[in-house]
């Protein structure tokens, strides 16, 4: 049957993955005809160009966009589907997602199936789940104010400088990328004395190893970070990682599988907008892309998507 949200738009990356990303579509495409769900595609060639894709298809009257790759296609497709005060570009607009690649976490939080069949059926009938995103302003590389959304996760620290040394690792890692990334920059990390607010007040003052403000739950490939996350609350919760930059590591195991809060050397902390000031500029990433430095201000834009479930 058809969608009640029209032709579906696939914003596809064909460099997720490990060199099969053509049969993968195929496939997908195939289960999309056998479910009766009309089409289209349109392939990115590099960065930014998901979010352009998103904002013509939405000027051209489309409505259901389809982010088909990992979280930095999302991420884009996000964007594209958001002004730059967190409003809708085009009223009515759907966000369906088909994780593809060497991860897609955002997909995790809700379950969405990579299957073919499986993720055909997920596009099919008119469920929504009304989410949130995050508008983060930050300082980009030329010195000056910059403002993104992101949908999953954001961090200033270790994990964005994790994050900045995957970019630079082959796509053939997969998963293993950022692990990679983590040994090869935690010898020379340095943390920093941070200032955070939350909703107007100094929430903490002291050392951080990592800052992680988050929207859903996991990360960095399968890192249940942040457990207590609700997508749809209204509120980031923001973990404060203020032991030995060493500990990132010994507590690898408890937050693969959520289970290293409550601990002495997370501090927890939650709102709707969030400062950060660092006494060293510290690196930013959201939705695994690095985006700048902080001074950053993380804040809640309150059922923003509507999700396809």
């Amino acid at each position: 049957m058809a969608s009640p949200f029209g032709r579906l738009s696939l914003i596809v990356n064909p460099r997720a993955g490990r060199g099969d990303g053509g049969s993968r579509l195929a496939r997908l495409r195939r289960a999309l005809d056998d479910a009766g769900l009309e089409h289209e595609v349109a392939a990115t060639t590099g960065p930014g160009d998901a979010t352009s894709i998103a904002r013509r298809i939405l000027g051209d009257g489309g409505r259901f966009l389809v982010a088909v790759g990992g979280d930095g296609t999302v991420h884009e497709v996000v964007n594209g589907m958001l002004d730059a005060d967190g409003g809708p570009v085009a009223p009515g607009a759907v966000l369906g997602v088909v994780p593809a690649g060497s991860g897609c976490d955002f997909a995790r939080t809700f379950s969405l199936a990579s299957g073919p069949a499986a993720a055909a059926r997920c596009l099919q009938g008119d469920g929504l789940h009304r989410i949130d995103v995050a508008r983060v302003g930050y300082v980009d590389a030329t010195g000056g104010p910059a403002v993104r959304h992101f949908a999953n996760i954001a961090e200033a620290g270790l994990g964005a400088a994790t994050a900045a040394r995957a970019a630079r690792l082959p796509a053939a890692l997969g998963q293993g990328r950022y692990l990679a990334a983590f040994w090869a920059v935690l010898p020379s990390y340095r943390p920093g004395d941070v200032c955070i607010e939350v909703d107007g007040e100094v929430a903490y003052e002291g050392r951080a190893v990592n800052v992680v403000v988050a929207n859903c739950r996991y990360f960095g490939g399968g890192m249940h970070i942040s457990p207590r996350s609700d997508p749809a609350d209204g509120r980031l919760d923001v973990l404060v990682f203020n032991g030995r930059k060493t500990d990132s590591f010994t507590m690898l195991a408890r937050i693969y599988r959520g289970r290293h809060l409550p601990d002495r050397r997370i501090t927890e902390l939650g709102g709707h907008r969030v400062v950060v000031h660092a006494g060293a500029a510290l690196a930013v990433e959201a939705d695994g892309e690095v985006l700048g430095t902080t001074p950053a201000s993380f804040e809640s834009v309150p059922g923003a998507i509507a999700l396809k479930v």
